[in-house]
């Protein structure tokens, strides 16, 4: 028997256990090792199947091996994969052309992951205020909003409010200025004559799906274009589709500046991420003073066009906002019992248990020996985000298993 074949017939639990020595452990994931998918579904080694309502934290907003994003990726793995930015290719011209005119800005900046085009965003705000605003240099500061997830890197958990994700890692960056979320008058006080960008998610994620209040967004976009500073979206989670509109800042009709998107732009496939901007922003990047050696590469554009593609029908905005009534419907009625409450936009939700039935982890782990998977945040908190191509009766069995584990408990 080949050393290949060997590997194959590992059980899951052979498995795990094989990551524990070789793998850094810098997750704790749920104890089921998928080998194959198909739109809602994923199979273990051992044949069990799961419905996944976690979708890769939005990064399979199309299900798992949408035909048309894999039609794409194999039609152009045979004609060529990467060249660096050091040479144009074929594809990149038409990936930032449709993508700009999806969400109606601009320029695109094409990166690989979502870390990368906050960091990015960050760097072009920097530029943006001492090029064009007239920031004195290295006085740049940014607004962020406490309780905020924008990735995991030096800079980012600098101004993260997680004690988890901070701890440790100093000496950190300079330059943020955290205020409460949903808290304008707080935001205004911390915008001066140094400030570069406010940097928010329209709906915080990580977070527990953390929706503001209605007209806190319109209220962003107006103190930041009357104070003569940018309006920088974090859309990498919350964007393309999956609160039932292309953006979530469509729910107030509000246009940011710079616009990041990562995630489900690389369908599930590859890595793709994006900041889109108005051109007077973007243009204050010179050759040189940016780059990713794989950002924009032929694959990558490949499949990121064919995202837009399917976006650009509006089906899948159409589902997440029809399916929204049954998430909702579903949720209602487990409030009072087990639930304590829920925040839910499109086809996502934060689901707060009641910790006298047990933990996110817990319940996360009961729902798995139900055959559904989802993802624990902070405390008992869980998160719904299936794939847009689920259909109620698959979204309604995950309710419905929700319902078993916490009328049952363990």
């Amino acid at each position: 028997m080949t050393v290949a074949a060997s590997r194959s017939l590992r059980s899951s639990a052979e498995l795990i256990r094989a990551e524990e020595p070789v793998l850094a452990h810098n997750y704790h994931p749920l104890p089921v090792v998928v080998a194959r998918a198909e739109g809602s579904w994923v199979e273990d080694v051992e044949g069990r199947r799961y419905l996944d309502m976690l979708a890769g934290y939005s990064a399979l907003n199309f299900g798992h091996r949408h035909p048309a994003l894999i039609e794409a990726a194999h039609r152009q793995l045979d004609q060529l994969t990467l060249t660096s930015r050091a040479f144009h290719n074929d594809r990149l011209a038409q990936f930032a052309e449709s993508l700009a005119e999806l969400t109606g800005l601009d320029m695109v900046l094409p990166m690989n992951t979502g870390a990368e085009a906050v960091e990015s965003a960050i760097k072009v705000a920097r530029k943006w205020a001492y090029e064009v605003k007239g920031v004195a240099p290295d006085r740049a500061t940014i607004v962020v909003a406490a309780d905020n997830f924008h990735g995991r890197t030096t800079t980012i958990v600098s101004f993260s409010t997680d004690e988890t994700a901070r701890a440790g890692f100093g000496p950190f960056t300079p330059g943020f200025r955290v205020v409460p979320y949903n808290d304008l008058a707080a935001l205004e006080a911390a915008i001066d004559e140094t400030t570069a960008a406010v940097l928010i998610e329209p709906i915080q994620g990580e977070a527990g799906v953390v929706i503001p209040d209605d007209g806190y967004l319109r209220g962003v976009r107006e103190l930041t274009r009357r104070t003569g500073c940018l309006f920088v979206a974090d859309e990498i989670q919350s964007g393309l589709g999956r609160t039932g509109h292309t953006l979530a800042v469509e729910h107030e009709d509000v246009v940011p500046d710079v616009l990041l998107l990562g995630k489900a732009l690389g369908g599930g496939i590859v890595p793709v991420s994006a900041v889109v901007a108005r051109r007077d922003v973007l243009q204050v990047l010179r050759p040189g003073e940016h780059g990713s050696t794989f950002g924009g590469n032929p694959l990558s554009a490949a499949v990121g066009s064919a995202v837009v593609e399917l976006l650009e029908t509006g089906e899948y905005q159409r589902r997440a906002a029809e399916l929204d009534i049954v998430l909702r419907g579903g949720l209602t009625a487990l409030v009072g019992k087990g639930v304590q409450g829920f925040r839910a936009r499109g086809l996502w939700a934060g689901v707060d248990i009641d910790p006298a039935i047990g933990t996110g982890r817990e319940i996360s782990e009961r729902l798995m020996r139900e055959g559904v998977l989802v993802k624990d945040t902070h405390g008992s908190t869980i998160r719904l985000a299936p794939p847009l191509t689920i259909t109620g009766e698959e979204l309604r069995t995950a309710l419905g298993s929700l319902e078993k584990v916490l009328t049952e408990g363990s």
